[in-house]
């Protein structure tokens, strides 16, 4: 290839190179375009400092796109984000203590848990705290609220008062939040702060799951978590390439597809509508599973029923 490619037509021929393999060596580059690695270096600081990538050893991924503040990310993927939380509430269990992350994922799932779901859920996010307790939709549910300092960006609070406080729970599940999931680079959020509760949250809780927007699959951000072999479950799209999750299967994580709901879900021809009734997730992921107030049965409807 010709060396006398302009600077900015080489970065978006890495920009190019990064979306089609999902990530780029910087050694490869080099013998590619023959050009030093110093060159193809100060070409990946660059479109680090735009956020167009995210620098690693040897290299770059994609930059997640959930690296804004609330209003921002309440902005990205929301259809995918509220099919994540059905499916994830099918996993809470009566009786449960649950570890909730503070985001727009973990704020959707606690909207998502059925309104008789009798467990108790820990949370560092003032948000998901008043969205479990304000509206009155879950009575049965009780909230403990982490104190700290409260980082506006993400609305949780951080610091060494509620690192300290995590330290007294043992938790059943934890709902963790991330801005990006990497077989290799495993689980990483936007902030330094935000990580370190992240990781006292994890090594609370018997089991992990992480909930994964399209935008953060095969993304990094700057401040790593865990590896992600260290959590128990994903919760992916139902869409998602079968590639994009392999990595992440090879290191034993579970893969579970967040079925969206069918467009008539409150009046399908199952027998006609459903009055009362409040849908989620079918907790094998067969179906829709909708779940009656009042004591009611369930009805789990398989995917391959729902009409076009």
């Amino acid at each position: 290839m010709s060396t006398t490619l302009l600077t900015r037509q080489r970065q978006q021929f890495i920009l190019q190179r990064l979306a089609r393999d999902g990530q780029v060596v910087a050694k490869v580059l080099s013998e590619e375009l023959q050009i030093s690695e110093d060159t193809i270096r100060r070409d990946l600081r660059e479109l680090a400092r735009e956020g167009r990538l995210q620098r690693v050893h040897g290299g770059a991924l994609p930059a997640s796109a959930a690296i804004g503040d609330m209003a921002v990310r309440r902005q990205v993927a929301p259809d995918a984000k509220q099919a994540l939380a059905r499916r994830a509430a099918a996993l809470v269990q009566p009786g449960q203590v649950v570890l909730l992350d503070g985001g727009t994922t973990t704020t959707a799932l606690a909207r998502a848990l059925p309104p008789d779901l009798h467990a108790t859920v820990v949370t560092h996010s003032p948000t998901i705290a008043v969205e479990l307790g304000e509206r009155g939709d879950h009575p049965h549910i009780e909230v403990i609220l982490l104190g700290g300092r409260l980082f506006k960006h993400s609305m949780v609070t951080v610091g060494a008062t509620t690192i300290e406080a995590v330290r007294h729970v043992r938790a059943d599940l934890y709902f963790m939040g991330v801005t990006g999931i990497h077989a290799e680079a495993g689980l990483s959020t936007g902030d330094f702060e935000e990580a370190a509760i992240k990781r006292a949250l994890h090594e609370r809780a018997a089991e992990t799951v992480v909930m994964a927007s399209p935008e953060k699959l095969g993304a990094a951000s700057a401040y790593v978590i865990a590896p992600a072999a260290e959590i128990a479950t994903l919760i992916v799209a139902a869409d998602t390439p079968a590639a994009n999750v392999a990595g992440l299967e090879a290191l034993g994580v579970e893969v579970l597809r967040a079925v969206p709901l069918p467009p008539c879900f409150s009046a399908c021809p199952f027998g006609g509508a459903f009055p009362g009734a409040r849908p989620g997730q079918g907790a094998r992921g067969r179906g829709i599973f909708f779940a009656f107030s009042g004591g009611g049965s369930a009805i789990d409807i398989p995917a391959t029923s729902w009409p076009a």
